[in-house]
């Protein structure tokens, strides 16, 4: 059976932990090369020895728009365009109204949203026509939560950046389209319950008490959405915010 991102050329921001790395490893197996970003080098090599000759670790931090630049020039170099851009790096955290301050604002949007804007505007002039761009939301955006305001914010601009650039991109047949998580068992997630692996795991089943399916979403499920949107499978699919949520944002 023919692999599904055979011979593509694939960029994930956010690729050394959670989704990202998911993502990578499942592109990889279907054909891609795939380069990956983190803002840590002890973990970008990590996450690149895993991944094997098939991907390339560049450290960089989204908000960053030098950063970018480097990322991309270095695509260039090397491959000189991109079939798939994944834009998955991302900020999450939780504060009610009270406690909101403008550092938590300004780290929050810096990432969510003027990271995804500066790298997807980035990769324009080297994705391929045909592309697919991926843009990594959240349930969030459409379901409300006690604490989670600004990040919600934040997410609900993603989809709204997806409507607008299948637009900009249309003469090209570039789609962009975003898939949103619900509850998932990432890094960032179990974080938000701090370091005992025993309040983490409470965090985890009061979170799967409240999904329909019964619990939260691992890596691989969210991955398995990005790669259907990345692959010729998603061809008639633009501008649309795919949950990958167990039920979560419908209840």
């Amino acid at each position: 059976m023919a692999k599904k991102l055979e011979g593509k050329i694939a960029v994930i921001t956010g690729g050394t932990s959670g989704i990202g790395l998911a993502a990578a490893r499942l592109f990889i197996q279907e054909g891609a090369f795939v380069y990956v970003t983190g803002r840590r080098q002890d973990e970008l090599d990590r996450t690149v020895a895993s991944l094997g000759n098939s991907a390339i670790g560049i450290k960089s931090d989204a908000s960053n728009l030098a950063d970018l630049d480097n990322l991309f020039e270095t695509v260039a170099k090397n491959n000189g365009h991109i079939d798939i851009l994944f834009a998955n790096a991302g900020n999450f955290s939780h504060f009610p109204l009270d406690s909101v301050t403008e550092q938590h604002y300004d780290d929050t949007f810096n990432t969510n949203v003027k990271g995804v804007v500066f790298t997807v505007q980035k990769a324009v002039a080297l994705l391929r026509d045909g592309a697919s761009v991926i843009l990594t939301g959240s349930v969030t955006a459409r379901k409300g939560s006690p604490a989670f305001s600004i990040y919600s914010a934040s997410k609900a601009a993603v989809r709204s950046l997806a409507r607008n650039w299948m637009l900009d991109l249309k003469d090209r047949r570039i789609r962009v389209n975003v898939v949103s998580p619900g509850p998932s068992r990432t890094p960032l997630l179990l974080s938000a319950a701090g370091p005992d692996p025993k309040a983490q795991e409470g965090l985890v089943d009061y979170l799967a008490s409240t999904i329909p399916l019964g619990r939260i979403g691992e890596p691989e499920d969210l991955a398995k959405a990005v790669l259907f949107l990345a692959s010729d499978d998603s061809s008639y699919i633009n501008g649309a915010d795919l949950a990958v949520d167990g039920g979560f944002g419908e209840v």
